[in-house]
């Protein structure tokens, strides 16, 4: 755990003279500059409450369809966090465990839930939802980080029956997010992060990318991750040392 912290500080040094990306910029706005992130334990109820505040509008900025999976835009309030994989249900895999709240209309990657409560399962990717990620370093990325793959079919690969079937550490647990006003908020059940409740944490704002290969945005680029961070906004500490403690 030493060696990611100390991969994500060495990242967050070099962010923001990161490769340009262009529809980056589009989206970084007062909607995604985190002015403070907590984690409150609620006992009473088995819950922790995560909330991150920005000096805009939780929420309200939302990426613009590009009209295919490949290339398409992600933006995301994450909190790395000191979890081990194995209390969220990936075994024992390498990575910084991290929530993720997202939004992208290009694609639907929480096909056991009805976010929009219309009967369709398939449409809801623009609303906030929640994924558990592991992050890895990936110099491929301005942003320094992408979500760990694997091959599909790897009999050493664990992962949660909720998963949505891609070749990552991506888990869509379907906790409830709240954005409202300044603040947006998820609620994680105890059981859910093996009743850990004494790990430290971080907060960050970014834009992430789709690629799968031929036709995406960073054409003749070289390969790049499936799901990669290309620009970090802001993060609530300013050094990415995960400084927080669950209260």
């Amino acid at each position: 755990m030493k060696k990611s912290i100390f991969i994500l500080f060495f990242i967050v040094l070099n962010y923001t003279v990161s490769k340009a990306c262009d529809k980056c910029g589009n989206y970084d706005n007062s909607d995604f500059k985190i002015k403070s992130a907590s984690i409150t334990h609620k006992a009473d109820l088995g819950i922790t409450v995560w909330d991150i505040k920005v000096e805009g509008t939780a929420g309200k900025t939302m990426p613009k369809p590009v009209g295919q999976f490949n290339g398409a835009p992600v933006l995301a309030y994450v909190f790395p966090t000191t979890l081990k994989s194995s209390d969220i249900g990936f075994g024992q895999a390498e990575g910084i465990v991290a929530l993720a709240l997202t939004s992208h209309p290009d694609f639907e990657d929480t096909p056991l839930w009805d976010e929009n409560l219309d009967g369709n399962y398939l449409n809801d990717g623009l609303v906030w939802h929640a994924h558990w990620v592991l992050l890895v370093e990936d110099k491929r990325v301005g942003g320094g980080l992408s979500v760990r793959e694997f091959k599909k079919g790897d009999p050493n690969v664990v992962l949660p029956p909720t998963n949505p079937g891609m070749a990552m550490y991506m888990d869509s647990p379907g906790f409830n997010i709240v954005a409202k006003g300044n603040s947006i908020k998820v609620i994680v059940p105890d059981f859910r992060i093996n009743n850990k409740t004494n790990f430290k944490f971080d907060a960050v704002s970014c834009y992430m990318e789709v690629s799968t290969g031929a036709g995406g945005s960073h054409e003749g680029e070289g390969t790049k991750p499936m799901l990669g961070v290309y620009k970090v906004y802001t993060v609530a500490s300013g050094n990415l040392s995960l400084p927080y403690s669950v209260k």
